[in-house]
């Protein structure tokens, strides 16, 4: 079994900042992606930035490049999400997800097998 627990969400102001947590448990060989997703009311969820765990490779959606920034702890088993600069528009429940497929689309949500219960980011202008 896998699991993965997000925490760090938050309400701050825009132009504040936010550390998401994913502690992960379960099976961490064949992991192959980790990533970050959200999802605000009315829309679809999507990809926000993911790692390759083997190559250490990380994706970023170009509405968060340069703002935020993707990195695991392997001794910890704890993937992390920097959020500086936070705008309005990134106001969305977040999501940790796990895959353990190979050759997949770092970014994209039906590529991934498992997920964290999500934790509400909210931006307030």
């Amino acid at each position: 079994a896998v699991q993965l627990v997000e925490s760090g969400g938050g309400s701050v102001q825009a132009g504040g900042s936010l550390r998401l947590s994913c502690a992960a448990s379960g099976a961490a060989v064949s992991r192959s992606h980790m990533g970050w997703f959200r999802q605000a009311p009315g829309k679809e969820r999507e990809g926000v930035a993911a790692i390759d765990i083997s190559g250490g490779t990380t994706y970023y959606a170009d509405s968060v490049k340069g703002r935020f920034t993707i990195s695991l702890d392997n001794a910890k088993n704890t993937l992390y999400l920097q959020m500086n600069s936070l705008k309005p528009e990134d106001t969305a429940m977040y999501y940790c997800a796990a895959s353990y497929w190979a050759g997949i689309q770092a970014l994209g949500t039906d590529e991934y097998n498992y997920w964290g219960q999500g934790t509400q980011v909210t931006v307030s202008s």
